[in-house]
């Protein structure tokens, strides 16, 4: 049954990137003059850059593809160094045989960042997306300044996925298993990822776990992450599903500005309390 949790994903993500790249004149994915391929072990990835400053990269979700972040480049690239890449099996990225891992896709953003002269960078990753953040700054700790991850899991199964979107999914499935390329993908969500929850220890970056409080993946879970990265800080936004940015625009993007641009609080009510008593 795992297998349906990715339609929803999929299906959904296409339909907010197919809306939102209508609403911008720039050809946000397939953009000649800012898009680029770099060669990640015979993998073709593909990736755009747009602005200047701070590098800031945004990785989008299962289904999805740069145009998916257009609006959201559009605004951040007036500030900083926007770079957006197509997961591997997505948009213009190539899908080689075998399976699809999270830790590829990880790896082939480490090429484009290494293509780039970049050392560090800002990321926000959203669902797949959001993995495959909280991947890259596990295992290159050094190379993640600050990570936004929206609507992340650890693991694939109903301790982390809300079980109710299974009936929708199943026919959701039924009308896509026939795609090699989306069955791949799907495959991807049904299976993976299984991130054990002391890897998140080893993060070092600043943290910003964000999520809907009607989101797909629940609530549980997403404070389970909270609370197993050292300093995290959490965001869960009312009355919102998996689609936290889209759907709340105006809340998500000064959030997100702030996070980029402010140090975080970790004072406690309890440290707060305890200093106004000295």
């Amino acid at each position: 049954m795992r297998i349906y949790f990715c339609l929803f994903f999929a299906f959904a993500t296409q339909a907010y990137a197919q809306k939102q790249s209508t609403n911008t004149p720039i050809a946000y994915g397939n953009n000649a003059a800012a898009g680029r391929f770099v060669n990640n072990r015979g993998v073709k990835v593909y990736y755009e850059t747009y602005g200047a400053g701070k590098p800031l990269i945004f990785i989008h979700g299962n289904g999805g593809s740069i145009s998916g972040r257009a609006s959201f480049i559009e605004s951040f690239s007036r500030t900083y160094k926007v770079i957006v890449m197509d997961n591997r099996c997505h948009g213009k990225t190539d899908c080689p045989e075998g399976p699809l891992t999270y830790e590829q896709m990880a790896d082939d953003l480490n090429a484009v960042l290494q293509s780039l002269n970049i050392d560090s960078t800002f990321i926000w990753g959203h669902s797949d997306g959001g993995i495959v953040g909280l991947l890259k700054a596990i295992h290159y700790p050094n190379k993640v300044k600050k990570l936004l991850a929206s609507g992340a899991n650890l693991r694939p199964d109903t301790t982390a996925v809300d079980p109710k979107i299974l009936p929708v999914l199943e026919k959701l499935y039924a009308l896509s298993k026939n795609d090699s390329v989306k069955l791949k993908q799907y495959k991807l969500l049904a299976f993976q990822p299984n991130i054990p929850v002391r890897d998140l220890h080893k993060i070092k970056c600043d943290v910003l776990i964000m999520a809907g409080d009607r989101d797909v993946i629940r609530n549980e879970h997403t404070l389970e992450i909270f609370n197993n990265i050292p300093g995290a800080l959490l965001c869960i936004l009312p009355g919102t599903t998996h689609f936290v940015s889209s759907q709340r625009k105006d809340w998500f993007v000064p959030i997100f500005t702030d996070f980029l641009t402010t140090p975080p609080s970790r004072t406690t009510t309890a440290e707060l309390m305890g200093q106004s008593l000295k």
